[in-house]
This record gives structure tokens, sequence and C-alpha cells, in this order.
């Protein structure tokens, strides 16, 4: 247990919010989730959460250090959903082009939708700073980077171009957020990206202008 939540302890807090350091952290990062969909990134602050909470705000400066650092550890585990929903999929799917590249856009777009409306909030607060940009940039990185070892099997003697990947990035990105705030719908948006993703490996393809996805 750190010293901060020794405090809360000693400051006479009921015993029912006496949790491990894992559970606290487990706690305070839903706490940070539920004040971003209710009351946008604005809102998120160390005091706020602690107040939400129920504990000391020394608790939560103790697991995140600074604003910056709790918005991090929330784009962080949104990435680690994202990353196992994704290679989970991809173990489960055959090695053509049709699986790959739906399995790329339903992860990527079901994982957006069941962080509702708050993963577009982080994501935009990480790009206020030039330090939390640099980490969501090293996450988008590794995305792209797994997308082109999948992707590149099928695009004949070529390379998929680092250009084309981050366009696609930058569509799975338009397209989730739309259907997270109900501009169109899931399946709409899962369609239009499986297209996207086909089309870039397509033009990516040596001698051919449409690899075979069967």
């Amino acid at each position: 247990m750190s010293s901060a939540e020794t405090r809360e302890m000693l400051s006479g807090s009921p015993l029912r919010r006496r949790l491990s350091r894992d559970d606290r952290h487990r706690q305070l990062l839903d706490v940070a989730w539920r004040l971003v969909r209710e009351e946008g990134t604005e809102a998120l602050t160390l005091g706020r959460v602690a107040g939400q909470a129920g504990v000391a705000k020394p608790v939560v400066y103790d697991h995140f250090g600074t604003r910056p650092g709790l918005l991090a550890a929330l784009y962080q585990e949104y990435d680690a959903r994202q990353t196992a929903l994704m290679d989970s999929a991809l173990q489960a799917s055959e090695p053509v082009l049709a699986q790959r590249a739906a399995v790329i856009a339903s992860s990527y777009v079901d994982c957006v939708l069941s962080q509702g409306r708050e993963i577009p909030g982080v994501s935009a607060a990480l790009a206020g700073s030039p330090e939390l940009e640099k980490i969501k940039r090293a996450y988008e990185a590794a995305f792209i980077e797994k997308c082109r070892i999948v992707l590149t099997p099928f695009a004949g003697a070529g390379d998929i171009a680092s250009a084309a990947l981050w366009a696609m990035l930058g569509a799975a990105e338009a397209l989730s957020y739309a259907a997270a705030t109900g501009e169109i719908t899931a399946s709409e948006a899962q369609d239009e990206l499986f297209e996207t993703i086909v089309a870039m490996v397509a033009r990516s393809t040596s001698g051919s202008t449409r690899p075979n996805i069967r």
C-alpha cells in the first residue's frame, strides 16, 4: 500500500474503501473514463477523479503523477484493449486478404465503439501537448507496423507504402468516430474501412489492379 493510501485510511475514511493498489488503480481509471464520458475531457482533473472516487488527492497523484500521466494511462489502456482484440481475431481468421482486412476494420471500429465517445476526447487531449502527442504517435506507429506485417503478403512483390498506411489509419479514426457519434452506423464504418484497406493493398500489388481477396 502506498503512503498516500495509508494517509487516506488514517484520516478516518471508511474501511470499505480499503483496496489493493491494483484495485484502486482500476477504480480510478473507471472513474476517469466515466468523467470523460459524462462531462468531457476538459472536466478530467486529478482533483475531480479523487472527489468522484472518494479518496484523498494524494492517492490519485501517487498513481498517475500528473493529468498528462492520467491521460496517457487512459490511452494506454485503450490501445492494449484494441491490440488484444485485433490479435485474437487475427489468430482466428484465415490467411486471406478478405478476412485479414475484415479483422482490421471490425476490431478498430469495435474497440472505439466499446469506449463510446470517450476515446475521441482523450485522443484529442493527447494531441494538445508535445509529450502526449509523442505517446499517441508511438502507439499509432505500432498499429501501422502490425497492419503492414499482416497485409504485405497480399501485396505481391511490392510493399505497402507508409503513406498509404497512415492514410488508412486516418480513415479508420474518422469512420470510427463518426460511428461513435451516430453519424453513420458501425456496419457502414466497418464496410468502408474494409474497402479502403483492400484498395490500399490493390495499389501496392505489382502488375494487378486488384488483388485476389478469396
